[in-house]
């Protein structure tokens, strides 16, 4: 027991790791309750998008010697518009607007990162420096995750609706696509607060993997945003300690333990559906 509750603690006689850890919880949390709504609206491509199409943001805001997770709000924002403009086009749907802010975004990010000749400056928003978090980060982070977490449950009753009956929703005057591009918006300033943790790669993972393994577990929207959460702080917290004693990078760590969270899930999906199967049916002879 005092050896489990050294490996426990020993990461925690460090500022930076515990810094860490408090990111990690934030972060998680904020990108598995809209990751619910992003599962449920069949927006994967969607956050995979906005997380690579900040990049130019950040290469901005280097250059210019602003604050970098600024130029990448900036930028997630300016990506949410034009990706919500462009879908509401009769001539355009909605994949290949994706697919054209997607591309574009992402080169011009790699065009300004070319210019700058110091790849090394943004390796860590690519793949992720979660123990680099600073106490200035940490507040920034903490500030974007609450707003997100207070603007989900101001207007949880008009994304339920559209999220479940878009029809419903019309027919009592709700504008459907004023609250996509309310939902776009905050998937933007998420998808920056994961930045720092898991970087560009892998946030994807983060809004979508928790999610995914909390929708296999019930279909109750409370609940699976609960479990959904309790996935992503525990890989959070999970990887962190891999990515501390195993000397690994703390980002990919934290995606594989959100993967191991979703194979479980699985497993005890199928597992509760068996004896369903094996049942016998009432009045079939045995």
């Amino acid at each position: 027991m005092g050896s489990l509750i050294e490996l426990l603690t020993k990461p925690l006689q460090y500022a930076f790791m515990q810094t860490g850890f408090v990111a990690a919880v934030l972060i998680g949390v904020s990108c598995a309750v809209l990751g619910v709504y992003v599962v449920l609206r069949s927006m994967a491509f969607i956050g995979d998008a906005l997380a690579h199409t900040v990049l130019p943001g950040l290469v901005a805001a280097y250059m210019l010697g602003l604050n970098l997770l600024l130029g990448a709000v900036v930028a997630g924002f300016i990506t949410s518009l034009g990706i919500g403009w462009l879908s509401r086009r009769e001539t355009l749907r909605e994949d290949t607007a994706i697919g054209i802010c997607f591309t574009g975004m992402f080169a011009l990010g790699i065009l300004l990162m070319s210019l700058t000749n110091s790849f090394r400056d943004f390796s860590h928003m690519l793949f992720g420096n979660i123990l680099g978090v600073t106490r200035a980060d940490l507040l920034l982070i903490g500030g974007l995750a609450g707003f997100v977490v207070l603007l989900l449950a101001m207007f949880h009753k008009e994304l339920e609706l559209t999220s479940f009956d878009p029809t419903q929703a019309r027919s009592i005057g709700l504008s459907a696509d004023r609250v996509r591009y309310g939902l776009l918006l905050l998937l933007a300033l998420t998808v920056v607060a994961g930045i720092q943790a898991v970087g560009v790669v892998l946030i994807s993972a983060l809004l979508i993997t928790p999610a995914a393994a909390a929708s296999l577990l019930t279909t109750s929207l409370p609940r699976m945003m609960l479990i959904a959460s309790v996935v992503a702080a525990l890989s959070g917290i999970a990887g962190l300690y891999a990515s501390y004693y195993l000397n690994v990078s703390s980002g990919a760590a934290i995606v594989l333990a959100c993967t191991a969270f979703f194979v479980m899930a699985s497993v005890l999906r199928a597992a509760r559906r068996r004896p369903m199967k094996d049942a016998p049916i009432a009045g079939k002879p045995q």
